[in-house]
């Protein structure tokens, strides 16, 4: 369960780097992924998903 909670953490930490250091950058993006579409998500979102879940095996295996 901690790691959990680090996990998020560190999400937290990522995005609000971003958002910090290059909000003109981080609003161009926002506004390129409003206008995506459904399929390119969704790909998008299962892509991030394998290389989490790699990386997690790769390091924690």
């Amino acid at each position: 369960m901690t790691d959990l909670i680090v996990g998020l953490a560190l999400v937290l930490v990522i995005e609000g780097l971003l958002w910090a250091a290059f909000p003109t950058a981080a609003r161009h993006m926002l506004e390129a992924v409003a206008q995506m579409g459904e399929g390119n998500l969704r790909m998008g979102g299962a892509i991030a998903i394998l290389v989490g879940v790699g990386v997690v095996w790769l390091v924690r295996g």
